[in-house]
């Protein structure tokens, strides 16, 4: 986390540690926004790799699972980036910002992910770099935030993906059962649209924020779960993330096979269970009909709800979620319910 910037939250009231912050003493049950309601976040767990340069589409078009070329100023992705053998290295929002491309993803994998990109720049025409300090990023939700984001980029972003610029800052309005954006701009600005939205809004820490991930079932890799899943198992391909007629790039011979020939066994589902304690992402779950040393899935993503428990997004075997109860961490562990994603649930045939 930028320094001034750390500066300035604590300022505000932020409780930070390991550059992340936990909370402003506000209770868990306000991290959904109210009717009209707003909520902010900094987000600077979430990193951003800028890449730029003349061939920085045709480079990116070579590497991620999602098209590229429709990645324009006014509309961003989500995308994949797999191993050669088809499984997820990361997973990141896209879009364009200023002259750059962006990749926002956690920001534990932002070194390993530009070290990996890297090598396979050979003579391309671009160049890759951690944008942190350089670009802040706020979260927003809530029909609330909307005249502050408003007044700072001039519009509020309509569609899923769609995307606003003005000068140094740019809003993307991300998906999820109501209105929320991700804005990124240089430190002034983003002080400035901070400080306008504490008018009304209410200041959350980051746990806060990835709830309403959860909440609209966005999977992303963490370093516990690289390389266990092909795009489809976490519904890239229902949340559009997925070019399957852009031609090649790294993992696409699988990403093909699967989704033409083959029936995918494995989907993410949402879930909510009574833990006290959410999970790790990659914790097994299992099946209370089924082999005690034999999981059915294993968590991508957890936090403690408000309602009580913890929400979950989780790669389950299809079988699996027809029958028996599903159970974290063992056959004896909680009983976990299925919830409906906020998305079309009936997803495509592969």
């Amino acid at each position: 986390m930028d320094r001034d910037w750390q500066a300035f939250l604590a300022e505000q009231g932020a409780v930070i540690e390991s550059g992340r912050v936990v909370h402003y003493g506000t209770p868990p049950d306000r991290a959904v926004p109210p009717e009209q309601g707003c909520i902010m976040a900094d987000l600077s767990h979430w990193g951003v790799i800028g890449v730029a340069g003349e061939d920085a589409a045709s480079f990116l078009q070579g590497q991620l699972t999602a098209d590229i070329q429709a990645v324009t100023p006014d509309r961003g992705r989500i995308s994949g980036y797999c191993s050669p053998k088809g499984r997820l290295l990361a997973s990141f929002y896209v879009f364009r910002h200023a002259d750059a491309y962006c990749l926002c993803l956690p920001a534990e994998l932002v070194d390993p992910v530009i070290a990996r990109l890297n090598i396979f720049k050979l003579r391309a025409r671009v160049e890759l770099q951690d944008m942190d300090g350089a670009w802040l990023r706020i979260g927003l939700a809530g029909t609330g935030c909307e005249p502050a984001l408003a007044a700072a980029v001039g519009s509020v972003p309509g569609a899923d993906f769609a995307t606003v610029h003005r000068d140094a800052v740019t809003a993307v309005r991300l998906p999820g059962p109501g209105p929320r954006f991700l804005v990124a701009g240089g430190p002034a600005d983003i002080r400035r649209l901070w400080s306008e939205a504490a008018r009304t809004a209410v200041p959350v820490g980051a746990s806060s924020w990835e709830l309403l991930e959860i909440r609209a079932a966005i999977p992303m890799i963490r370093p516990q779960t690289q390389e266990k899943f092909v795009p489809q198992m976490v519904n890239l391909d229902a949340l559009e993330g997925i070019g399957f007629n852009k031609g090649c790039y790294t993992g696409q011979e699988i990403v093909a096979r699967t989704h033409y020939l083959g029936k995918l066994k494995r989907r993410m589902y949402r879930l909510h269970c009574p833990a006290v304690e959410p999970p790790s992402p990659a914790t097994p779950i299992y099946n209370s009909e089924q082999r005690s040393d034999e999981s059915v899935g294993s968590v991508i993503a957890a936090q403690a709800a408000p309602e009580g428990g913890t929400a979950l997004l989780a790669v389950l075997q299809t079988e699996a979620t027809a029958h028996g109860e599903l159970r974290l961490g063992g056959v004896d562990g909680p009983a976990c319910t299925l919830q409906i994603l906020p998305y079309d649930s009936e997803l495509p045939e592969d």
